[in-house]
């Protein structure tokens, strides 16, 4: 039998800590250690995986693409040797945690999620931004947000945790009559928003006239325009609720395009209360129903 290669989880908390601090030093200020002891600990696991991991652009340090897809592997040793250890130590989960959501979840997906943890670790305290993805990324970019839900641009993001695929459905009240003579009545979240732009683009692609006639940055406002038969909109299977119906390519609403979503934080700068969250997440991104799986990060 071959013997097997394995990866020690120090390397590799290293090699995440340069990739998402963007340097040698920074890593080592915060694994406590020298930028030379940094740099071996690289060269170790280039190494052992045989192939080249981070590369120089001017003075930005990027993963190769054998650095990204080792990056992804990386992310989840780590965080379930991290989640391994503190079963076993028991330590108090405890502090203050920033969490960026797209409205759609903050309000469906995961409130139960985040509602168990707090139940079960009254020592942390949970700040929950709601906003477009575009600016939740950019806020944990800016060390303003610990961990994010958000809507990915490309299929590559730095600080990806998981990913997975969100299907919209066109929904209007039970008792909507759509005619087809005139532009269809959209409801959306404020421009940039995700769901808005494939509404749009779909109803261009297939010659249909629309018209936005409501306009709202809460789910809840948008659910109950549509409910009552002011509007059609784009919503998850989660958020789509009794009082709706199904609108279908018969009646001139084409498919939408599905949705790349992910997970993403800084794991070198996350806090054991932080880990912890992070791992109950990916448990409840998992378990949750109709209308989303998960895809190869």
């Amino acid at each position: 039998m071959p013997l097997l290669t394995n990866l020690p989880t120090d390397l590799l908390r290293t090699f995440i800590a340069v990739v998402e601090l963007g340097g040698h030093s920074k890593a080592g200020a915060l694994l406590g250690r020298s930028q030379p002891a940094i740099s071996l600990q690289i060269r170790r696991l280039e190494d052992l995986v045989r192939t080249p991991l981070l590369a120089h652009e001017g003075r930005t340090i990027l993963p190769t693409p054998a650095g990204e897809a080792l990056l992804s592997y990386a992310r989840e040793m780590v965080r379930i040797n991290d989640e391994a250890v503190r079963y076993f130590h028991r330590s108090e989960v405890a502090g203050v945690l920033r969490i960026g959501l797209p409205t759609d979840y903050a309000v469906a997906i995961l409130q139960n999620t985040l509602t168990t943890f707090l139940h079960h670790h009254p020592g942390v305290d949970l700040e929950i931004h709601c906003d477009l993805s575009r600016e939740l990324h950019q806020l944990l970019r800016t060390d303003k947000l610990d961990v994010i839900v958000a809507t990915m641009e490309q299929t590559r993001m730095p600080y990806l945790s998981r990913a997975w695929l969100e299907q919209p459905v066109w929904a209007a009240s039970e008792t909507l009559a759509i005619d087809p003579a005139r532009p269809a009545p959209l409801g959306a979240h404020l421009e940039g928003c995700d769901y808005r732009a494939r509404m749009i683009d779909a109803l261009d692609a297939a010659g249909r006239r629309w018209r936005i006639v409501y306009t709202g940055p809460g789910i809840s406002g948008l659910q109950n325009a549509v409910l009552n038969g002011l509007c059609v909109t784009a919503l998850t299977h989660a958020t789509y609720l009794p009082g709706m119906r199904l609108l279908t390519e018969d009646e001139g609403f084409p498919r939408l395009e599905p949705l790349r979503v992910g997970l993403f934080y800084k794991h070198p700068r996350l806090s054991p209360a932080g880990l912890q969250l992070v791992s109950d997440l990916v448990a409840g991104i998992e378990g949750v129903g109709s209308g989303i799986r998960t895809v190869p990060t």
